[in-house]
């Protein structure tokens, strides 16, 4: 299934992920916290855009922060994943692909 052909929420209501997208979201958070890496995470579901935000602690900024911005799903593609500074480290119309932006970081972590 193309979660890129989902079609977008009415107008007034808010933007969230889809079960199958936490689903992948979920399977990575889950394999980054028994690696060590992340420890917290944040789901914000606003009239735009929802964001799934990773913590290393509770109390800081975001290290990473997952975004599904439906308006840009014609155009360079709806997921997003944008670093701690501010800077979009991968974006594109498939979140499986969005994601892998991350998984390296999984792998690099596991092998040191």
């Amino acid at each position: 299934m193309n979660m890129a052909s989902h079609t977008p929420f009415p107008i007034g209501s808010q933007v969230a992920f889809h079960r199958t997208e936490l689903s992948l979201i979920l399977g990575l958070y889950g394999r980054m916290v028994a690696a060590g890496e992340w420890r917290d995470y944040g789901i914000s579901c606003l009239k735009d855009y929802a964001v799934f935000s990773v913590f290393r602690r509770t109390a800081e900024n975001p290290l990473y922060r997952i975004e599904k911005h439906p308006k840009l799903r014609l155009k360079q593609g709806q997921y997003s994943v944008i670093g701690l500074n501010g800077q979009v480290l991968k974006r594109g119309h498939d979140l499986k692909a969005v994601l892998r932006v991350l998984e390296r970081k999984l792998i690099r972590a596991v092998s040191d």
